[in-house]
């Protein structure tokens, strides 16, 4: 069973910053891409960002420029830096990791809240 422990959110002023972190329990080369998705209250969940295990990266048109996803494989771990906040990036952050074969997998996740 792979886990996903993601880390960082919290509360923020609008023009903030926070970094995201999802550890995973094996090697994210394992899956061919890893994301974050965020849910905010009444709305779908919906991508944000993602890298393939090729490095190839993905951003939701609403937070290019802004938000910058990474990794470090030594820690198996993936981040998702997140500059000038905006009120809209409320929502709850969860960390996916995917196969192109198999089920993909979430972590609990974390909440951002965007607040003067």
């Amino acid at each position: 069973q792979v886990q996903l422990v993601e880390s960082g959110g919290g509360l923020v002023q609008p023009g903030g910053s926070l970094r995201l972190s999802c550890a995973a329990s094996r090697s994210i080369f394992s899956f061919n891409a890893m994301g974050w998705y965020r849910q905010a209250p009444g709305k779908e969940r919906e991508l944000v960002a993602a890298i393939t295990s090729g490095g190839t990266t993905n951003y939701a048109d609403s937070v290019k420029g802004r938000f910058t996803i990474s990794r470090d494989s030594t820690k198996n771990t993936v981040y998702l830096r997140m500059n000038s906040l905006k009120f809209e990036d409320t929502a709850v952050y969860y960390c996916n990791a995917h196969l192109n074969t198999g089920p993909d997998y979430w972590g609990q996740g974390t909440q951002v809240t965007v607040s003067s």
